[in-house]
C-alpha cells in the first residue's frame, strides 16, 4: 500500500467540517478513503475505472467528484 495516496489525519481533520453530516438513505462510505481515491485519480491522470480497488468502487469516486 506504499504506492497509494492517503490523506494525512491533519488534512482530513480540516476537510471534515466541510463534509455533509445529514445522512439520509444509504450510509456514506469512508470519506477519507473516497477523497484519497479522488486525489489519486487526479494526480495520476488515470481513468476512474482504473483506480486501485483500495479506494472503493470507481463509480463512487466519480459520483463524489462530480458532486
Amino acid at each position: 500500500m506504499a504506492d497509494h495516496f492517503w490523506l494525512f489525519e491533519a488534512v482530513f481533520a480540516r476537510l471534515q467540517p466541510l463534509l455533509p453530516t445529514d445522512i439520509r438513505g444509504v450510509p456514506r462510505v469512508d470519506d477519507r478513503r473516497v477523497i484519497s481515491g479522488i486525489v489519486h485519480v487526479l494526480q495520476s491522470r488515470c481513468r476512474w475505472r482504473d483506480a486501485p480497488p483500495v479506494y472503493g468502487p470507481p463509480k463512487t469516486l466519480y459520483n463524489r467528484f462530480v458532486r
